[in-house]
């Protein structure tokens, strides 16, 4: 019993020093749009940029954002949303992308997938190199010219786009 109480201190203090590193005040700020909702505001912005990892054919983390009740459910770490609490949900602090180890979409680094990486959108002619996603792209992923495997990167939000997912979760996430 006192190492599960050791372990449980260790990560809440492992958490708090997590939390601690982030600057929150690079936010951007919550936009002065009332009455945003997921159905019309959100799911949009998701859509053109999220759903390629996290919508019907496809679950990184367990997390899908593709509709509201998906989105409050969280990811397989738990919760990605505080309703009314967007500087503390772990959601904006991706899409922000404040914290480099979260941010989304992914950095990529050269060497890996995507741009400059093998299977990249730098692949050499004739096709990726040894070990990139076959012609055509993976099954069930969006293949030449979309996003995903062969396709370029989803972009990164833009601040009013973070700040209205802001807007959204400090009205209560509806």
């Amino acid at each position: 019993m006192n190492k599960l109480i050791l372990c449980s201190a260790a990560s809440a203090a492992a958490w708090a020093a997590f939390g601690a590193d982030l600057d929150l005040s690079k936010l951007p700020p919550p936009a002065d749009k009332k009455g945003v909702t997921y159905a019309t505001d959100i799911q949009p912005i998701f859509k053109g940029t999220c759903f390629g990892g996290h919508g019907p054919e496809r679950q990184k983390g367990g997390l899908r954002l593709d509709s509201l009740e998906a989105v409050l459910k969280g990811s397989d770490d738990g919760k990605v949303i505080v309703p009314g609490k967007s500087e503390k949900s772990d959601l904006v602090i991706a899409v922000a992308r404040i914290d480099p180890e979260k941010a989304m979409p992914p950095t990529r680094k050269p060497g890996g997938r995507g741009p400059g990486g093998p299977g990249g959108t730098n692949a050499p002619p004739g096709g990726p190199r040894p070990g990139g996603p076959p012609p055509g792209g993976f099954p069930g992923g969006p293949g030449p010219g979309g996003r995903g495997p062969q396709g370029p990167p989803p972009k990164p939000l833009t601040p009013e786009q973070v700040g209205l997912i802001r807007a959204w979760i400090d009205q209560g996430a509806k």
